[in-house]
């Protein structure tokens, strides 16, 4: 009984852990059917064993919890999960408990969108508010980033006085692999598929970011309405899109399980050619008499579940692998494999990730492997099959793209190559000089860098500002008028404070917080330049590796070069943060909740100005919490440290 009293906690731990990164941090680390198969075993030894069963093991709850980052939302209709099914046996299952309940049933069939599930509500037929799911009683008010998704109607087609809907917010494949594209062209870890692609966009705090993701939705389902009676799934489906809304694309009504069966294996069939992810699909019981008959679960409705589709897998041959450089010098290695047909789709290129995975999975040209679509989305190699050559394949020791030397630091993974004048490297560096973050050069996209770059319009990062703008009004696509907004923005960029220069550099392990502290410390860039590892390693929040992280790229010839260019160019190369005193010297501030008058970034910057520094989170270090409504979880902790908590009549007092 120990071993599965120990195996049942075990699974219970591995749950909640792969819940939280898969519905909380949208960067899941298993795949989705290796999560149902442990939640299927934890369930069958909760039944089998029920003095261990507790009410709050992952079979029991919602995933998804609440951030803190938006408002809470009370559900006031409870946004259930669904059952899974696996087999066919199982949906036949399902068809005799409902015959025990009720007779006669109707089915509706419909594709299982693999996205974030949200709440819309509208009053008088106007959009007002609109939630995650949450943990099925709790979400958070995403109403904002709902507003900019196309298919979200704003003013339905009728002034319903009360509706709250369910939907499910969606990345289009489209959408998906460009936001990848982008992502790997800037050295950013890539979302592993649609759906965290999904929740990660509806979760910025900033509306302009996730309309940048090209997120749509599909709505399925009424939770509530007022002064209207419908009595099925598929009438109130169908006065869905008479309301204006985007209702799941297809849906089909049957009378008996074996129909019900034959549509799924049809909506599967399909899956590849669809514009958008699913994971299955889902059998509901169509008349709502019936469903008030069945009822609910604590987790999941009776009336309904979800069948989920296997990952396909196939074998097929490794040709070759490529090397690609990324803008940080990484090497990334591609597989090159004989064509084969795999969730619709042909695939003949797949990730290998890095030289780790590589020796780990023994893997050669010439191998046969076993590929996978993570996500249905971006191939992967699983294992080799069989092997064709006893040496296992082995990084270039020089730059594929310009004869360098790579190397592979202590602690790392990944395998890089160091010369600052890497062609392959360059127009990933300038697409991240150009960024938000950095210079913000508007007008200077990734799309437009490579049109000047094969122009041979820019050849190097301090080209940017030295545009030959007769020649880009002459091109294609462009007029004076595009040419003459480029010119602006360029200009504007020379007056960026020097914190976002030292960050557009691309320094290695120097992120925008890290380049505004040596900015801060130091002034200008001349003393940057001239400054030692141990003077850097004096700044709060600089580490060792950092340190040297400034000191090598300032050391390189090329890297003094490029500043001199700059300098000519007018950029400026002056930290214009104005320290007016240090009363707030050696303090940390954490900031949170919605204060009365002052945005965030005005407080942040008037603590700087006063010699301090702000963190986004508590520890033992944060002097104080400046604190505004809706607070949330980082009050908690500073309560539970013993941090004094401040308001901002407080904190307007202490600046007077």
């Amino acid at each position: 009984m120990r071993e599965t009293e120990k195996k049942i906690k075990e699974l219970r731990e591995k749950l909640t852990y792969h819940s939280e990164r898969y519905y909380n941090d949208d960067a899941p680390e298993i795949e989705d059917y290796e999560y149902d198969m442990m939640m299927r075993e934890l369930k069958k030894l909760e039944e089998e064993f029920p003095e261990y069963d507790t009410p709050d093991s992952p079979t029991k709850k919602v995933g998804g919890k609440a951030d803190n980052t938006f408002e809470s939302v009370v559900h006031t209709v409870r946004m259930e999960s669904l059952q899974d099914a696996f087999s066919k046996d199982e949906l036949r299952d399902f068809n005799n408990r409902v015959a025990d309940s009720v007779s006669d049933a109707e089915f509706v069939i419909e594709p299982k969108i693999d996205g974030l599930s949200v709440s819309l509500e509208y009053r008088d037929g106007l959009f007002f508010r609109g939630s995650t799911r949450g943990n099925g009683d709790i979400g958070e008010d995403v109403s904002a980033n709902l507003r900019v998704i196309h298919n979200v109607p704003l003013k339905l087609k009728e002034p319903v006085p009360y509706i709250e809907v369910r939907g499910e917010v969606y990345m289009p494949k489209k959408s998906f692999l460009k936001v990848v594209d982008r992502q790997i062209l800037n050295d950013e870890k890539p979302f592993k598929n649609p759906r965290n692609a999904a929740a990660g966009s509806l979760r910025q705090k900033d509306s302009s970011a996730a309309a940048e993701r090209g997120l749509d939705i599909f709505i399925f389902n009424i939770q509530q309405i007022e002064d209207k009676t419908l009595n099925s799934h598929k009438d109130s489906l169908d006065y869905l899109k008479q309301l204006g809304f985007n209702t799941v694309p297809f849906y089909k009504k049957v009378d008996t399980i074996e129909k019900a069966i034959s549509e799924i294996d049809k909506i599967g069939e399909e899956r590849g050619n669809l514009e958008f992810d699913i994971d299955g699909a889902v059998i509901k019981v169509d008349n709502f008499s019936q469903r008030e008959i069945l009822g609910s679960t604590a987790k999941y409705p009776k009336w309904a579940i979800a069948f989920k589709y296997p990952p396909e897998e196939k074998q097929t041959k490794l040709i070759d692998i490529e090397i690609a450089v990324g803008r940080t010098g990484v090497l990334t290695p591609t597989a090159v494999l004989e064509s084969v047909h795999l969730a619709g789709t042909t695939v003949s290129r797949a990730t290998l990730h890095n030289q780790d995975f590589i020796n780990e999975k023994g893997i050669a040209i010439g191998d046969i492997v076993t590929v996978r679509k993570a996500g249905d989305i971006i191939p992967e190699v699983l294992c080799v099959n069989e092997h064709n050559s006893s040496e296992t394949y082995k990084f270039p020791t020089v730059c594929p793209s310009c004869g360098q030397q790579v190397i592979r630091e202590n602690n790392e993974a990944a395998i890089r190559c160091i010369n600052p004048d890497c062609p392959a490297q360059l127009l990933r560096n300038l697409i991240h000089f150009c960024s938000r973050d950095a210079m913000d050069i508007e007008g200077l996209g990734p799309a437009i860098i490579e049109t000047f770059v094969n122009e041979g319009l820019i050849k190097n990062t301090s080209d940017i500002y030295n545009l030959d703008y007769e020649k880009i009004a002459s091109l294609d696509g462009f007029k004076e008028t595009s040419a003459g907004n480029i010119k602006k923005s360029v200009e504007k960029s020379k007056k960026n404070d020097l914190s976002k220069l030292i960050f557009a550099l691309g320094i290695r392990n120097i992120g925008a917080k890290a380049g505004k502290l040596l900015a801060d410390k130091f002034r200008d860039m001349d003393s940057i330049m001239n400054a030692d590892a141990e003077e850097i390693l004096s700044i709060d929040g600089y580490g060792q590796v950092m340190a040297e992280s400034v000191v090598k790229y300032f050391s390189n010839p090329s890297s003094k070069e490029l500043i001199e260019k700059l300098k000519a160019c007018g950029v400026n190369m002056l930290s214009e943060t104005e320290i007016k005193d240090e009363r707030f010297k050696d303090m940390t501030f954490v900031l949170t909740g919605t204060l009365p008058t002052l945005k965030r970034s005005e407080a942040s910057k008037i603590i700087e100005s006063f010699g301090g520094k702000t963190s986004s989170s508590v520890s033992k270090k944060t002097t104080f919490v400046l604190a505004g409504e809706e607070a949330g979880s980082k009050l908690d902790k500073a309560n539970k440290l013993g941090i004094q908590i401040i308001d901002e009549n407080e904190f307007m007092g202490m600046i007077k």
